[in-house]
């Protein structure tokens, strides 16, 4: 028995892994998050069979529990499983425990990583976590921890002068700019970033200060990526960018010779 655990990658469903294709192209049965692409189940068989067990801030489709029975449930009915998780599913997507449980069962098991969200999304967005100059370092932090909490490393992240980049925190905004602004940084830059690398992609920015009124205006939902620190402000030259000021400058579409 086998379980092999897939990361899909931020959203587009063009920045899964070829290993990752390659993994699902065999698959027997998949079980899938929410957050993967519904396109890649176009990669397996005719005769796979998918299961959803999604989550997503405040809508459990499936419980943490649940999901690691059926992976060994499934995995004893068909001799192996593949489980697809959004982004990374070592980067706050509890495919340690996954595999944990899996091993307990005897099953063994193959970890195919996936690009993580939290340097994907800023990155496609304009957005380099570290810049010579700007920053030296980030941190990646969960906005929800086991207890439903703020991490309480923000805390000391917020008095580095790293980057700071905080998945599943949106709903905890408020709380965020609370923190910052006890520290004295309420012109620190902030962007959020909603359904990062998807055509649906939706960003704000701002600082600590005026970020909350702005969210509420641009309606931000999860699913969200909180980016804070200078990299935040710097001008947006991600490629789409850089083919309209080439555009401008040469009045064609394209780069000049």
């Amino acid at each position: 028995m086998k379980l092999t655990l897939i990361g899909a990658g931020p959203g587009d469903p063009d920045l899964i892994t070829l290993k990752g294709i390659k993994a699902l192209k065999k698959a027997k049965v998949v079980l899938y998050d929410s957050l993967a692409h519904p396109s890649l189940l176009d990669y397996c068989p005719d005769d796979c069979v998918k299961i959803l067990v999604g989550k997503r801030f405040g809508k459990t489709s499936c419980g943490q529990d649940d999901i690691n029975e059926l992976i060994v449930e499934k995995a004893r009915q068909y001799g192996e499983v593949v489980r697809l998780k959004g982004g990374d599913s070592f980067i706050f997507g509890r495919g340690y425990e996954e595999i944990m449980f899996a091993v307990e069962h005897g099953i063994e098991s193959e970890v195919i990583p996936g690009i993580s969200s939290s340097y994907a999304v800023p990155a496609l967005a304009g957005i380099p976590l570290t810049s010579r100059g700007v920053s030296e370092s980030f941190w990646v932090i969960t906005g929800t921890t086991k207890e439903h909490q703020l991490s309480k490393d923000l805390y000391l992240a917020a008095q580095s002068s790293a980057t700071v980049v905080i998945l599943m925190g949106l709903h905890k905004l408020e709380e965020i700019v609370a923190m910052y602004s006890g520290l004295n940084k309420m012109d620190e830059p902030i962007t959020i970033i909603q359904n990062g690398t998807l055509e649906n992609q939706k960003l704000v920015t701002g600082k600590i200060s005026n970020i909350v009124p702005l969210s509420k205006v641009s309606e931000m939902a999860s699913p969200a990526i909180i980016v804070i620190g200078k990299v935040a402000a710097l001008p947006d030259l991600s490629y789409e960018k850089v083919q309209e000021m080439m555009q401008k400058q040469t009045g064609v579409n394209g780069f000049a010779d």
